[in-house]
């Protein structure tokens, strides 16, 4: 009897055994592999750093006497940075800003896609490729509204990534960035889409795509690929309160990016369209007393003089439901709409 306990035993746990090695076989089966993704399009990817020639005056206070602190003091070092020390320091001072981001090549001939932020400013632009190449590249462009710079190097026959759509991308669906953070280069990391059409404060033209990939400094103006190795958004912002990695990033969608790419590349300057009024959310009340079903569209809470808008007869309080034909959910989608119009 105690034999065909312990043999009852044995057959139980090699049966859990069994299930757990099984699941953990479909587990690892659904997760996706990212390793062909990475092989051909990271050459793709450039590092980018920056050098921005700044002029600092000199001591803040002539008549400061720096203070008689203990040998070894951090304060010492405090003071003698910003009230100088000795003869000379009253002269204004030079030196060199540098910074650090990413980009990709979209054609084979050198030109290079990064954010407006990353070269904002810059004296001289240094891309790195992932052959250790470097090339010294020209603004060709850029436009601080959608954060979107196009830079050009004098090169030939090199790898370029493959354009996609954020039409088809889905909430929940696998995505990757591959960027130089904290200037790391070629790093890798992977997460999904949480969101699309992001508004963020002060970006009214652009319909954020939202994710959880690790994006940190250094990461701006990097790719974000889908599992079929299509670029769909430029990794651009983060939310942190710390300045790291907090689980909410955005990236510019590449329709838009592209729009913007081609218009700086064929007449240097971004033109947008203006509607010329103020939009506010229809709440569930609003909705109620128009007569709508449910809240939807961009009621109209102001409209500038001389605006297109008053020309066209839009008055206060009306509610704006369709924009070429699209449905507006909410009102940042007619100024994302809007913005994206020539």
């Amino acid at each position: 009897m105690k034999a065909l306990l312990l043999n009852n035993r044995l057959t139980s746990l090699s049966l859990i055994v069994l299930l757990w090695l099984t699941a953990a076989a479909v587990q690892a089966q659904s997760l996706p592999d990212f390793t062909n993704l990475v092989e051909t399009y990271s050459p793709s990817v450039v590092n980018i750093s920056t050098k921005q020639h700044k002029t600092v005056p000199g001591r803040l206070n002539r008549d400061f006497q720096i203070p008689d602190l203990p040998e070894g003091s951090p304060l010492n070092e405090f003071f003698r940075h910003f009230f100088g020390e000795g003869q000379g320091q009253d002269e204004p001072r030079e030196y060199d800003a540098r910074s650090l981001g990413s980009g990709f090549i979209i054609s084979d001939d050198g030109y290079i896609m990064t954010n407006f932020h990353v070269v904002n400013g810059a004296d001289e632009i240094l891309v790195r490729l992932s052959d250790r190449r470097e090339f010294i590249a020209k603004v060709i462009g850029m436009d601080k509204t959608s954060d979107i710079a196009l830079l050009k190097i004098d090169a030939t026959e090199l790898p370029k990534v493959k354009i996609g759509t954020t039409y088809n991308l889905k909430v929940g669906e696998w995505v990757l960035a591959i960027g130089s953070p904290f200037g790391f280069d070629h790093s890798v990391t992977a997460g999904i889409v949480s969101a699309k059409g992001r508004s963020l404060p002060n970006e009214n033209y652009v319909p954020f795509i939202q994710t959880d990939v690790a994006i940190n400094p250094g990461n701006s103006g990097g790719p974000l690929f889908n599992l079929e190795g299509e670029v769909v958004g430029i990794n651009s912002q983060i939310y942190s309160r710390t300045g790291g990695f907090m689980g909410l990033s955005f990236a510019i969608p590449i329709e838009l990016a592209m729009n913007v790419v081609d218009q700086l590349r064929t007449s240097g300057e971004v033109k947008r369209g203006w509607l010329g009024v103020m939009i506010q959310d229809v709440t569930r009340e609003l909705a109620k007393s128009f007569g709508m079903q449910y809240p939807y569209g961009a009621l109209i809470a102001k409209v500038v003089p001389g605006s297109p808008s008053e020309k066209a007869g839009l008055e206060v309080g009306d509610v704006i439901l369709k924009y070429n034909g699209t449905k507006l959910e909410s009102s940042s989608m007619l100024q994302h709409l809007v913005g994206a119009s020539r």
